[in-house]
């Protein structure tokens, strides 16, 4: 059997150490992207049209699995929290 830094699972990335920075690295990258697609696509940048794109295809992103990976050192939760 042969030993593994990160194993993902479900897609929730955990690392040997048990931390959760990598998971928490992928969830704003995916997010990223998400926003640009919304910046790309959509031509009006209202509130009642931004918001609603933004709880159905950002924040998703940014709660799968949040039980499970639940960031808990304050650099991981600013880091998601900045968007």
């Amino acid at each position: 059997m042969q030993k593994v830094k990160e194993e993902k699972d479900v897609e929730v990335t955990v690392s040997a150490d048990m931390k959760c920075e990598r998971q928490c690295i992928e969830a704003v990258k995916k997010a990223n992207k998400m926003l640009g697609l919304i910046k790309r696509n959509f031509r009006d940048k209202s509130k009642e049209t931004v918001m609603p794109l933004y709880k159905s295809l950002v924040r998703p992103h940014l709660e799968y699995c949040c039980q499970v990976w639940s960031p808990y050192l304050r650099k991981y939760i600013n880091l998601i929290e900045c968007f």
